[in-house]
């Protein structure tokens, strides 16, 4: 029995279908990247740490990165690479495929400090990374022994002005941000203060602690045990205005050393390149990530202060700073090849 003939409507139907198809294959001839961006995310997703496990980063990321999953749909997976100043991490992103699925999470170090102090970096966040938001801050304070002769941040100064390089400081090596922190201050208050290099935060908290050093830099996250403990007596934070986290705490802004500002902060970037429809997927689900009171609540509890900036303006930020720190770095005559 020969086969009926088609109808008008289904011919007209099969008309639009392949008029349809027809024009999806032209989209996509012309425009590669638009079935990719309109579908991601589709698979997991790799937030790289260029820190081990178990630090203020590390920590952060692991807090932002679960409920950054359950945003996008899919496994964020962290990925700890530290080693060389957080170089290692940073290559690893820069040099990734800029589809949105490998994401760089760290601080400011990576994306100011180290790129004014290191003339043979191996990366250029500028040129090599597209910033997506700043996400959190976390707050550096000046501390020294609670049992040391210092009360307060003036009777440090007054010390460093009568008896130039008695005072001394913890870093964690040359062209650290604590050393870059202590050269501000001393800047800005007209001292001279004595850098003295451990190996890293839990060693140097300790050395001031014990009175080994006079003062020290550190995130509240890390000295916090030690000031509960009252071994460590903190005398400044370094921010224009007070922490809620410490709020008897005088500020340096209050203290009119504000040119001596350091701002410690983490933030997530992409591989430059990453197209503008991916980047504003992840800086949506961040900034609705950062809205989330369990969120802002697990944030605090590590001494960290929930900041949500956009592209441009973390952009800016690092435009202000990386022009800071060399100008500080030219004066100080820091540099580390």
């Amino acid at each position: 029995m020969p086969s009926p003939m088609p109808s008008p409507l289904s011919a007209s139907r099969r008309s639009l279908l392949h008029a349809a198809l027809l024009v999806a294959a032209c989209c996509a001839l012309a425009f590669p990247g638009l079935s990719q961006a309109q579908a991601w995310p589709a698979k997991p997703i790799k937030l790289v740490v260029p820190f081990p496990p178990g630090g203020g980063t590390d920590v952060a990321a692991r807090i932002i990165g679960e409920r950054l999953s359950a945003r996008l749909g899919q496994p964020v997976i962290i990925d700890n690479k530290p080693g060389a100043s957080t170089a290692i991490g940073v290559v690893m992103v820069s040099a990734a495929e800029p589809d949105g699925y490998t994401l760089l999470f760290s601080g400011s170090s990576s994306y100011t400090v180290n790129p004014a102090v290191r003339s043979k970096l191996g990366y250029d966040p500028f040129k090599q990374l597209s910033p997506i938001a700043m996400v959190t801050r976390a707050p550096l304070v000046l501390v020294t022994s609670a049992t040391g002769p210092y009360k307060t941040l003036k009777d440090a100064l007054a010390k460093a002005k009568a008896s130039p390089g008695t005072v001394t400081y913890a870093t964690f090596g040359t062209g650290s941000a604590p050393h870059l922190a202590g050269e501000l201050l001393a800047d800005a208050a007209g001292v001279k203060f004595s850098a003295v290099p451990y190996k890293g935060s839990a060693e140097a908290d300790i050395g001031v602690a014990r009175g080994d050093i006079a003062l020290g830099i550190d995130t509240m996250a890390a000295v916090n045990p030690l000031v509960q403990s009252g071994k460590l007596r903190v005398l400044a934070v370094i921010s224009e205005k007070r922490s809620a986290l410490m709020p008897t705490v005088p500020s340096y802004g209050e203290l009119q050393l504000t040119p001596a500002l350091l701002d410690a902060w983490y933030a997530v970037a992409a591989p430059a390149g990453v197209s503008p429809a991916v980047r504003s997927q992840v800086l949506q689900a961040l900034t609705a990530v950062i809205a989330e009171p369990e969120v802002r609540k697990k944030l605090q509890q590590q001494s960290m202060e929930p900041a949500l900036l956009g592209p441009q303006a973390l952009r800016d930020v690092m435009d202000s700073e990386i022009t800071r720190y060399r100008a500080l770095v030219a004066r100080a005559n820091i540099r580390i090849d």
